[in-house]
């Protein structure tokens, strides 16, 4: 009797030659040969240069578990190489193989590692995952162990930063960006150029990051914390965290490669980054955290980026901030709250012509008109969202009914108080009446202080689709929904 039959073949950077996917694949292939399994080209799955720690890593691994969920299912078994092939985490081998056999009747299958369908061979199993998980973790640490210790050397183990290229395991240096790694610490030490003006600058230049990306702020604040162009190599065992400059557990030592700039030019940078950073600490220039109800719809008039809080009650353009944009468009968000309701209340002198729902007489009607409609049109958000979460292998399927029920019975309920609303609802003839009503109610929740910023937040998003702000021409431009 034939089988159908899926492959997933995964290869880690650490892996020997006779783990590549060739090998695997061709010892797979003669297995399913031998045991009447018919394997197509499509259901051959590999990730390649990938660790098998996390399944939510693997792009091939999850399509696969994506295919096998649908129906009529096109496979009956998985074959892999081995088990730790499938998964080094228990928990992650747990979930997905119980997935794949309860809920679609497919079954993994080890080609190396003969195991009998009956009760001893669960322990079995469990047996060979967890000697997998543990020889995982156990190289985790010896190769943390080597790069600490080559760290503490000097030897280089990162992607080559910006100034220098990598050749034979070595930085060796690139003129053109040596030169802008001079100017950046000569200007930012002489205080003739700020970070911002400085990315600015350079990407006029025409440069680009080591990733092909324009500059930010952030790119010149790394290069001006980093002690590779003095010669000596950081690295952080403890954490990823590339902007964690003073980290106690890094580890700086004397490199290879030839520096950038004098160490008299390093310390008068670090002496400026200091104060600077004190001077942000010690609450003489305030970053408050102010909300605005104008949040998420005020962007810049040049670039189009949002505009965010950058100072007390300011709002500054982002790509300003960053250095991606020139105009330094900024505004502080009363005003700009104040210009916005002023503009309401000229559309409710002088009404827009657009398309709205029918208004009640009952202001309190049309808002819960309004908020309902609102609500149903995330439904569709929210649909998709536990259809994913049961795609990823994230729910399960009893979980992704349960959601799914939970979900239409809240759309039957908000149709049900909608029909209500509509029975109470009184035609209107003058249609230049509905958008008053719309915005006059907008407008009193805007401009009354009991209520949360959230609400007029949200309030504002039901009607306002963006603003423009141009600091060059002063003007607004509000786009209605």
């Amino acid at each position: 009797m034939f089988q159908n039959g899926a492959c997933y073949i995964r290869v880690s950077t650490d892996d020997q030659t006779e783990y590549s996917p060739d090998a695997q694949l061709k010892a797979i292939k003669q297995y399913a040969k031998n045991n009447n399994i018919i394997l197509t080209k499509e259901h051959i799955y590999v990730d390649e240069g990938i660790s098998g720690k996390r399944a939510d890593k693997r792009p091939a691994f999850q399509n696969m578990i994506a295919n096998a969920k649908s129906k009529p299912k096109p496979f009956d078994v998985i074959l892999v190489h081995k088990f730790d092939r499938f998964a080094r985490s228990r928990e992650d081998s747990v979930v997905y193989k119980s997935l794949l056999k309860k809920e679609c009747g497919i079954r993994v299958i080890s080609i190396t590692e003969s195991i009998e369908d009956d009760k001893f061979s669960v322990i079995l199993e469990a047996m060979l995952e967890a000697m997998a998980e543990y020889y995982s973790l156990n190289l985790a640490e010896e190769v943390k162990k080597g790069m600490t210790e080559k760290a503490e050397r000097g030897g280089y183990q990162t992607c080559p930063m910006f100034g220098y290229r990598a050749e034979n395991k070595k930085l060796v240096v690139v003129p053109e960006e040596a030169e802008i790694i001079k100017f950046i610490f000569e200007k930012y030490a002489t205080q003739k150029m700020n970070m911002r003006q400085l990315t600015v600058y350079i990407n006029e230049l025409g440069f680009r990051t080591k990733r092909g990306n324009i500059f930010e702020t952030r790119n010149i604040e790394y290069i001006l914390n980093n002690p590779a162009y003095i010669g000596k190599l950081r690295w952080t065992p403890t954490g990823k965290i590339r902007r964690d400059y003073h980290n106690p557990d890094t580890i700086i030592a004397d490199a290879e490669h030839e520096p950038l700039i004098s160490m008299e030019l390093w310390n008068k940078v670090q002496e400026i980054l200091k104060d600077n950073r004190e001077l942000y600490r010690t609450g003489t220039h305030t970053t408050a955290n102010v909300i605005t109800w104008l949040k998420g719809m005020i962007k810049c008039g040049t670039c189009g980026r949002a505009m965010v809080i950058s100072q007390h009650k300011y709002l500054t353009c982002n790509g300003f901030v960053k250095g991606q944009c020139k105009t330094s468009n900024h505004i502080g968000y009363e005003i700009l709250e104040n210009a916005v309701l002023k503009e309401l209340k000229k559309v409710y002198d002088d009404p827009m012509q657009i398309n709205i729902v029918p208004k009640a007489n009952d202001d309190s009607l049309t808002y819960q008109y309004e908020f309902l409609v609102y609500q149903l049109s995330k439904m569709k958000d929210k649909e998709q969202r536990i259809k994913k979460a049961y795609a990823d292998g994230i729910d399960t399927l009893e979980e992704y009914k349960e959601n799914k029920e939970r979900l239409i019975n809240e759309k039957i309920q908000m149709e049900n108080q909608l029909n209500e609303i509509e029975e109470n609802l009184k035609g209107v003839n003058d249609p230049n009446l509905n958008i008053k009503k719309r915005i006059l109610t907008v407008s009193d929740i805007l401009t009354d202080n009991s209520i949360d910023t959230e609400t007029k937040n949200k309030t504002a998003l039901m009607l306002i689709n963006k603003i423009k702000f141009s600091k060059i021409s002063n003007t607004l431009e509000i786009e209605f929904k």
